[in-house]
């Protein structure tokens, strides 16, 4: 018998900042969904995912939790993990960037590139961003920001190492050009060809003495090995490189990677930086790398305070492992960002998992037990509706394997619960009720009920690499050759007032205090403007996508907000009434071509508008119906 097709695919390993929610699981579950699809096809699947432990944000985290960095990644390590195995992810490696063997790797591999040219010791002077952990030059900036995640960049100066990427930049670009499947989707390869590679790659920033939380440099211990270079390594240590040619038979088996999973806000470090140290230690690059949307938290009105923020326990406390599953693998498009909220979730168990499927199966098992002691054959009496079942069914295998070989999970899905579909309208065709009726048809009932059951089996067992425990279920319940006496309910239809009293007791809303405000005020005219004065004014609808405490400030918040694509700073004294949690995802009227300015020395580039009571109060001023960020306020 010939070897099994090899199949090695990684998630992005996830930073050890905090829990993680479930936009963070969603990588997960996709991950694992992908995994067992590609077990079930006959691949010998390893399946590697883990932490990312190092750096000065969880240095600086540590400290704030008055614990030793090793302490807090440590912690969050066994919630990232144990989130993992909650959701059922059948992962072959849990690596963190802590464990030793990785560690020293990275220490060789820094020092075989340093030996051999490739990095190089100087100074660096630029922009850098603490959350990303990323210097950037001035052209690389967008409107001033971090191009990764928006936020304001410092100037920095420090002694560091610096990895030439230009020596390599066309051959990627070469290898980019010549394997259009190596960057999915199309729009990520796009973006990071036309903003990235084409204007000119710098020399990488490798190592910092800033702060202390990393791998040292073996050989000059004031510098740490910089983050990324740190992290991307784990694909290679994970499965047994060694950079002295001393790598497992694993390693020689499974690399390259035939299919890197991760999210699109870090697809540069993986598209760019990734592949080209991979070109500088002589490997073969992985065959494809997908960078996924987001799943987003709600409508933008998702809050800590007001007690909706989602993560995958309490998703499953409320609706159990496989539903959630089903949610996130089914409602997340292929390209665009996906939204999940508490009603949206009621709704798909209700209609999709509880009616659609659980009451399929369960009115087939009590059909079956009614009418033949739950024992059916297939009498032979069959009729045109029969074959166009069994057509159905038999062509949705490669329906759904067309679709996963092009990474359409949600699309795969919709195939499987469309022959589910199908089988209740089979039911509703030749309605085993009334065939009840009528003993001459009793072999005709037989027949439709075994065409079910066979029917159901075939979706049980392609439904399983996306909702295991359910497939498992279901093959359990119909049994082989008598279906159980006692079927089990697949999926409880919820209540969505119900649900939202547990979500409250979970987080408790915070609850303001109620303002009376005054019927009109009167304020003081200032001087008349003309129409022109007022058109040299912008103003456009934004959405605040991150938003912080300006530290020493009694009254200001720094909000991150989306105007069309590009993203502004704007500082507002506005932290009396609005917390920063709650400013996340409001859509607000913004003066985007406000002079900037620095507030409490933080810069800020624009005006968020805002009405104000007698009292002093502040209310942002948001647009009446849905508008799109950047939409015109004219």
């Amino acid at each position: 018998m010939a070897d099994k097709k090899k199949f090695y695919m990684t998630t992005a390993i996830a930073y050890t900042s905090g829990k993680p929610h479930i936009g963070n699981t969603y990588e997960f579950v996709l991950a694992d969904a992908i995994a067992r699809y590609k077990r079930s096809q006959g691949y010998d699947v390893f399946f590697q995912t883990g932490t990312d432990e190092h750096g000065q944000k969880i240095e600086l985290k540590a400290e704030e939790a008055g614990v030793s960095p090793k302490e807090f990644v440590d912690g969050v390590a066994a919630q990232v993990k144990e989130i993992a195995d909650l959701m059922n992810t059948s992962y072959d490696k849990f690596i963190r960037t802590t464990d030793d063997y990785h560690e020293k790797q990275v220490q060789k591999i820094f020092k075989k590139l340093y030996d051999q040219g490739d990095i190089y010791k100087g100074h660096y002077e630029g922009m850098y961003c603490t959350p990303c952990e990323s210097f950037f030059t001035e052209s690389q900036l967008v409107d001033g920001k971090c191009p990764d995640c928006g936020r304001e960049v410092q100037p920095a100066k420090e002694e560091a190492y610096f990895f030439k990427m230009s020596k390599y930049a066309d051959r990627l670009i070469e290898h980019i050009n010549t394997h259009p499947e190596f960057i999915q989707p199309v729009s990520r390869k796009n973006e990071m060809m036309n903003n990235f590679l084409l204007p000119g790659l710098q020399d990488l920033c490798v190592s910092r003495t800033s702060f202390k939380w990393g791998i040292p440099v073996d050989f000059d211990p004031k510098h740490v090995v910089y983050v990324w270079l740190d992290a991307l390594t784990n694909y290679i240590t994970g499965i047994g490189y060694d950079c002295d040619g001393d790598s497992t038979d694993q390693f020689k088996k499974d690399w390259p990677a035939d299919l890197h999973l991760i999210g699109k806000d870090i697809i540069r470090f993986h598209t760019i930086y990734w592949p080209i140290f991979l070109m500088a230690l002589d490997l073969p690059l992985p065959k494809q790398i997908f960078g996924h949307p987001w799943l987003l938290q709600g409508d933008g009105k998702m809050s800590k305070s007001k007690g909706n923020v989602i993560y995958a326990d309490e998703l499953v406390s409320l609706f159990g492992v496989d539903a959630v599953r089903y949610f996130v693998l089914h409602e997340m498009p292929f390209e665009n960002d996906g939204v999940i909220t508490w009603e949206l979730m009621v709704e798909r168990l209700n209609s999709d998992l509880a009616n659609t499927l659980g009451n399929l199966v369960n009115r087939t098992i009590s059909m079956t037990n009614k009418y033949f002691g739950g024992v059916v054959t297939d009498k032979g009496v069959a009729e045109e509706v029969d074959a166009d079942l069994k057509a159905f069914v038999e062509k949705t295998p490669a329906l759904v394997e067309e679709k996963m070989d092009k990474l359409r999970v949600a699309d795969a899905m919709t195939e499987i619960f469309n022959l589910f579909k199908r089988c209740n309208k089979y039911i509703d065709e030749t309605m085993p009720w009334a065939l009840a009726k009528e003993e001459d048809k009793k072999d005709r009932l037989e027949t439709v009920l075994y065409n079910l059951i066979e029917s159901i089996k075939k979706g049980a067992e392609a439904i399983a690499p996306f909702m295991p425990e359910t497939a498992e279920k279901i093959f359990a319940q119909l049994g082989d050759g008598k279906v159980t006496e006692t079927p089990e309910i697949l999926f409880q239809r919820l209540d969505l007032e119900e649900v939202m009293k547990k979500v409250e007791e979970l987080h408790p809303p915070v609850v303001e205090e109620e303002v009376v405000e005054e019927d009109v005020i009167d304020i003081e005219p200032k001087e008349e403007i003309t129409f022109e004065d007022f058109g040299k004014m912008q103003f456009q609808v934004g959405e605040i996508i991150a938003c912080e405490e300006v530290k020493k400030s009694k009254k200001l918040l720094c909000s991150q907000v989306k105007i069309g694509n590009q993203v502004k700073q704007i500082v507002s004294g506005i932290k009396a009434q609005y917390s920063a949690e709650e400013m996340v995802g409001k859509k607000v009227m913004v003066l985007v071509n406000l002079k900037p300015a620095k507030l409490a020395g933080v810069l800020s580039e624009g005006m968020l508008l805002c009405a104000e009571d007698a009292e002093g109060n502040l209310a942002l001023m948001t647009p009446e119906k849905n508008m799109p960020a950047g939409a015109e306020i004219c």
